[in-house]
C-alpha cells in the first residue's frame, strides 16, 4: 500500500502543507504539491492515496499526478508553439482554447487520472442536449487531446477517453445553400452597408470559389494574379487539412476584388495612410488584418430576407451549384478542397437531380429515334 504524508511547514509567508507520497514500485519519496489550507491538504491526501492504491501509476516511470487544469495549461503552451510555427491556424488555436476553457470549468479541479469514462460520457451527453451533436464531438476531441498530452507528460496512465467514440454527425450536417437569384439578393443587400467595398468580394469568394473564412482572411494579394491568361488565377491554402488549391478567377469575384483593391489604394492616398505592407487582402487601411466580418454578413442576410444562413454555408452554395450546373462529385471534391470523398457525400442528393435531368434527356433521345 502506498503512503501519502502531509507535512506542516512554517515559513516567512505563513503556514503551508507539503504533500509527498512513497512510490509503490521504487519506494522513493516523491513530492506531489503544497497547499496553504489544511482542509485542502486532507482532500488531496485522500484522493492521492486512493489513486495510488488502485495502481494508477506506471511500472517503470514516475507519474506526476496533475489536475486537469494543470495538464490543459501545458497543452495550451504546446498549441501556442504550433501557432507560432504555423502548424496550427489562428482560428483553430482560438477555438481550441475556447472549448478548453469550458472543460476547465467542468473538470479543472479534478486530478486527470481520477476522471472516469462515465464522467466523460455524461459530459458529452449533456452537451448533446444543451447544444448539438457537433458541439459534443468538439468537446470530446479536446478531452481526448488533454488525455493524450497527459500521457506524454506522465500525468496519467490510462486514457478513458480513447474508448469513447465520436457521435455520428451525418444527420446534423447543414445543407443550406442559396440559389443564384438568392445570391444576387445577398450581394445587393451587402451594397447597402458600410462594408459595401469589401463584403461583396468576400461573399463571391465563398459562393464562387468555396473559400472558407480562414482561407479568405489569410488571403494575400500575392496569391492573386489578375492578368493570368486574361482570366486571372487565385490560390487558397487551408490550414485545417493543409490543402492548397489554385483556380481561375470567376468574373464577378475578379471584378469585386479589383474594386476593393482600388478603393483601398484611393483611400490610403486620400488620407495619407501608410500601411505595413503585409499584403493581406482584407485588412484595415493601416494594414492591420480584419479578424471577423460576421456582423456585416448577418446584416446583409437580414436585409436580403435570408434566414438561418451562416457564412460557412456559402461553401455549400459553391458545391451545390457546381453539381446543379453539371459537375460530378469528384469535381466538387477537388474544387472545394475536401481531403476525402466522404466529405462530399452530403451533395449526393443533388447529383441525383442532375442524373434525373440527363435521364430525361436520354428518354427524349430514344423517343425521337423510334422507327
Amino acid at each position: 500500500m502506498s503512503t501519502v504524508v502531509c507535512q506542516k511547514r512554517i515559513g516567512k509567508k505563513g503556514v503551508s502543507y507539503a504533500i509527498n507520497y512513497t512510490h509503490p514500485i521504487t519506494g522513493k519519496k516523491t513530492y506531489y504539491k503544497t497547499v496553504k489550507k489544511y482542509k485542502d491538504a486532507q482532500v488531496h491526501v485522500y484522493e492521492l492515496s486512493a489513486l495510488l492504491n488502485l495502481g494508477k501509476i506506471p511500472e517503470n516511470n514516475k507519474m506526476i499526478p496533475l489536475k486537469f487544469s494543470e495538464v490543459s495549461m501545458s497543452l495550451r503552451k504546446e498549441w501556442k508553439i504550433k501557432l507560432v510555427s504555423k502548424e496550427l491556424g489562428k482560428k483553430c488555436h482560438d477555438d481550441y482554447n475556447y472549448w478548453l476553457n469550458a472543460l476547465d470549468s467542468e473538470f479543472g479541479k479534478l486530478l486527470l487520472c481520477s476522471i472516469t469514462k462515465e464522467q466523460i460520457i455524461d459530459y458529452r451527453n449533456f452537451q448533446v442536449l444543451k447544444n448539438s451533436v457537433v458541439s459534443a464531438n468538439k468537446y470530446l476531441k479536446i478531452i481526448k487531446a488533454v488525455f493524450k498530452h497527459g500521457r506524454e507528460i506522465k500525468a496519467v496512465v490510462d486514457d478513458p477517453s480513447s474508448k469513447i467514440s465520436l457521435l455520428n454527425e451525418k444527420e446534423h450536417e447543414r445543407n443550406r445553400f442559396l440559389f443564384p437569384n438568392e445570391l444576387d439578393n445577398l450581394i445587393e443587400a451587402s451594397l447597402q452597408l458600410r462594408a459595401r467595398y469589401y463584403l461583396p468580394a468576400i461573399i463571391y469568394l465563398g459562393a464562387e470559389h468555396g473559400a472558407s473564412r480562414q482561407e479568405i482572411l489569410s488571403l494575400r494579394w500575392s496569391d492573386i494574379n489578375f492578368d493570368y491568361n486574361d482570366k486571372g488565377i487565385i490560390s487558397f491554402y487551408r490550414t485545417k487539412n493543409k490543402n492548397q488549391r489554385t483556380e481561375y478567377l470567376m468574373p464577378r469575384t475578379k471584378e469585386a476584388l479589383i474594386k476593393w483593391r482600388d478603393h483601398q489604394t484611393w483611400m490610403r492616398h486620400r488620407k495619407r495612410i501608410e500601411h505595413d505592407g503585409s499584403g493581406i487582402v482584407f485588412c484595415h487601411l493601416n494594414g492591420r488584418p480584419v479578424k471577423h466580418f460576421s456582423k456585416a454578413f448577418n446584416e446583409a442576410c437580414r436585409i436580403a430576407g435570408i434566414k438561418n444562413f451562416h457564412f460557412h454555408d456559402l461553401r455549400h452554395c459553391f458545391g451545390s451549384n457546381l453539381l446543379l450546373s453539371g459537375a460530378t462529385l469528384k469535381d466538387v471534391k477537388e474544387m472545394i478542397g475536401h481531403s476525402d470523398i466522404s466529405m462530399t457525400d452530403r451533395y449526393s442528393h443533388l447529383s441525383l437531380e442532375h442524373k434525373l435531368f440527363r435521364q430525361e434527356q436520354l428518354a427524349k433521345h430514344y423517343s425521337k429515334n423510334k422507327s
